[in-house]
C-alpha cells in the first residue's frame, strides 16, 4: 500500500500533474493513486523526487499483529 494519492492532496497536486511529471500513463498513475497496482522501486523514488519527499513517506507501514 502506497499513500501517493495522500502526498498529493496534500501538496495540492493532482494525478495529471503527476503523470505530466512522471511520463508514465494516466491509467498507470491512477492505478498507483488507487493500490491497484504499486510502483516498482525504480518509480517510487521518481515519485518521491518529484514530489520532494523522503520515499518513506510514500509508503505505508505493515500492520503486524503481535
Amino acid at each position: 500500500m502506497n499513500r501517493i494519492k495522500e502526498i498529493l492532496k496534500e501538496q495540492g497536486r493532482s494525478q495529471t500533474w503527476l503523470t505530466e511529471q512522471l511520463g508514465k500513463s494516466y491509467v498507470m498513475v491512477t492505478n498507483y493513486c488507487n493500490n491497484k497496482a504499486q510502483p516498482n522501486l525504480e518509480v517510487l523514488n521518481q515519485i518521491a523526487n518529484i514530489l520532494d519527499v523522503d520515499v518513506r513517506m510514500l509508503i505505508e507501514p505493515s500492520k503486524i499483529e503481535k
